[in-house]
């Protein structure tokens, strides 16, 4: 008999799934991305203690779902459920490693961080609020909502601090911009970054918009999760699902249309009504709120015809 709460764990991380028979299940594999569900999972452990996993079109396999997990960084708290799940002896705590989301240090906002809402007649703090407002076009309720600050000194001096905050209000992520013309203007923590940017601003029965950075979601303004990048984390991608989000606006830049388009085909298999926003040569940030609100609006559903001709011409 198939593993009912197994396959509903299978189905928050990649997404639903589908039966097939002699216990298995098939996801749509995230090593490949194919848009069938190729990858099959035994949901009967065998004797053993052994649940093997393959994808049909990569070959991408496994003995244990332990590897898989692994294989994708899925978070500890799922790790434990397998266990849970499979009953069998966990040696979470010594063995396994979390690349994508480490606990051995809790993150923290630099010690040298200023908010910017703090009126100060520093010479940098002139010069950060003076990037932001006429370089950024950022308002200083702006500021207050997100949190924004800098540093003066120490690592991430003369940068801008973006904070990102989870559900519960706990720092998840920041990033680092320098507000001076210098070589390397981007500083960002040596921490993971599977997590939901900026969610704690985010109601997941509205429309989602993804964007790459920081700026870009603040100049979106509504519902807007900044990837921090170009890739979706687990942690986003399960939540999406999760969240039966039913709409979603991709708006990456232009050289990321092959990483857009693969999460457009993901979800798309997964039921969500998926809206690829050509940007042409801009990023949300340069756009402004403004055209980005009409380039939304005017944004039509991606439909399989149109992601042919994308995957075949750009």
């Amino acid at each position: 008999m198939i593993n009912t709460k197994l396959t509903t764990l299978l189905d928050s991380i990649l997404g639903k799934g589908k039966v097939t028979n002699k216990g298995n299940v098939a996801h749509a594999c995230p090593f490949c991305h194919t848009s069938r569900k190729k990858l099959e999972i035994q949901t009967i452990t065998s004797s053993k203690g052994e649940n093997p996993w393959h994808c049909w079109v990569c070959n991408k396999s496994g003995k244990k779902l332990s590897s898989l997990f692994k294989a994708l960084n899925v978070s500890r708290e799922k790790v434990s459920e397998l266990y849970k799940v499979l009953n069998t002896q966990s040696k979470y705590s010594t063995t396994w490693t979390d690349s994508n989301n480490p606990s051995t240090t809790a993150l923290d906002l630099p010690k040298e961080f200023i908010p910017l809402f703090n009126h100060s007649d520093s010479f940098e703090y002139k010069n950060a609020i003076h990037y932001l407002n006429a370089k950024r076009k950022i308002s200083l309720s702006e500021i207050v909502k997100y949190n924004i600050g800098y540093c003066e000194s120490g690592e991430y001096a003369h940068k801008i601090i973006i904070p990102s905050y989870d559900e519960f209000g706990k720092l998840n992520y920041f990033v680092g911009r320098a507000y001076y013309d210098v070589d390397f203007k981007h500083k960002n923590p040596e921490s993971s970054k599977n997590c939901v940017g900026f969610e704690l601003f985010i109601n997941w029965a509205l429309p989602i918009v993804l964007v790459e950075g920081a700026f870009d979601a603040i100049a979106v303004r509504r519902n807007a999760i900044p990837l921090f990048g170009k890739t979706i984390s687990e942690d986003l991608r399960r939540k999406i699902i999760e969240n039966k989000v039913t709409q979603l606006y991709i708006c990456l830049d232009k050289d990321a249309q092959k990483q857009a388009l693969e999460h457009a085909e993901y979800f798309m298999n997964n039921g969500v009504q998926v809206y690829f926003v050509d940007l042409a040569e801009k990023d949300p940030a340069e756009i402004g709120f403004e055209k980005m609100c009409s380039l939304i609006k005017q944004t039509k559903p991606l439909t399989f015809e149109k992601f042919i001709e994308y995957k075949l011409f750009g």
